[in-house]
């Protein structure tokens, strides 16, 4: 007889942070401010989820700020966007609203600044990634992106006497990591930020997970395939040997995943709604899950303001 799933075990912390609340909550004031429509570029957050609800809320999605008219309302998407796209809106004469999460905004300062310092950049991130794309586009030069450390020795730097190193906010902290030790390795000399670009909700979700996969047997991971941390998420938990599906909601839970598996783990991406894990929850339970335990976790209590004018 195939063994039913004993326990549901959920991590905390899970799901949306404050950069995901925050945009969301721009999108959903600005509907009912001034009305539909309201143009947003890009996703607002890689979830099919959300971006589905406010579109029929009446949020009009866009990648290219041509496709808004001259002088409308435009959010930009918390993912950051490049010098050149607000230079763009300013041209179209477009009332913009920020969504853009302030620790990616952290970024973009930082960029700047070193850049003005005269530091050449090495940016460690995901190639087409929108924030990559938002955060290289702060600067017309200089700035260089990595992947992984296979691309660190084929990096070619004109300058390197003064050389910093930025990343992606929602990368893997051990990836990251491995990066920049190749980059030291090459660049003794290279400058980091004073504190990890990786934000808080990354680095709590992926603490989450690792402690999470020492308890279970396989981990299901609720998110968007388009969303970077959820899949870092996935592949936190594999690296510690379970096994981890990524999965939008319950509809995509496979049986065979959870099938002799006495302990199924649940987390979710920061973009995310928790009404989706609540729904994958009970899908489990349908399997013969008889408790859900909750794991400790760090507690999140950061709020970010919204732009003015959305107050």
């Amino acid at each position: 007889m195939t063994k039913v799933v004993d326990e549901i075990v959920l991590a905390e912390p899970r799901g949306f942070c404050a950069g995901v609340d925050r945009a969301i909550e721009i999108v959903e004031r600005a509907l009912a401010k001034f009305g539909a429509p309201v143009y947003v570029r890009h996703e607002i957050v890689h979830n099919d989820h959300v971006v589905r609800d406010l579109r029929e809320k009446g949020a009009i999605f866009i990648e290219d700020l041509d496709e808004v008219p001259l002088g409308a309302r435009v959010i930009m998407s918390a993912h950051g966007v490049s010098r050149k796209v607000r230079e763009h809106a300013v041209e179209r004469d477009l009332e913009v609203f920020d969504a853009t999460c302030p620790l990616v905004t952290k970024v973009h300062v930082e960029v700047r600044k070193l850049a003005a310092e005269g530091y050449s950049i090495v940016m460690i991130g995901h190639s087409g990634h929108p924030e990559v794309e938002g955060t290289m586009g702060q600067l017309d030069s200089g700035i260089y992106l990595v992947e992984d450390e296979s691309q660190v020795a084929r990096l070619e730097i004109p300058q390197t006497d003064k050389l910093a190193y930025v990343s992606q906010t929602t990368l893997s902290m051990d990836d990251t990591q491995s990066v920049v030790n190749a980059l030291k390795a090459r660049f003794p000399h290279l400058r980091g930020p004073k504190f990890s670009d990786i934000c808080y909700a990354t680095q709590n979700r992926q603490d989450a997970v690792k402690l999470m996969s020492r308890q279970v047997d396989v981990v299901l991971v609720v998110g968007s395939r388009s969303s970077s941390n959820s899949n870092r998420l996935r592949e936190v938990a594999e690296r510690h040997g379970v096994p981890a599906y990524l999965l939008d909601d319950a509809l995509g839970l496979d049986p065979s995943w959870i099938e002799g598996k006495s302990r199924v783990g649940i987390t979710a991406g920061a973009s995310a709604p928790e009404a989706l894990v609540q729904g994958l929850v009970e899908a489990v339970k349908a399997a013969g899950a008889s408790s859900v335990r909750r794991l400790p976790g760090a507690e999140e209590h950061i709020r970010f303001p919204l732009p003015k004018g959305l107050n």
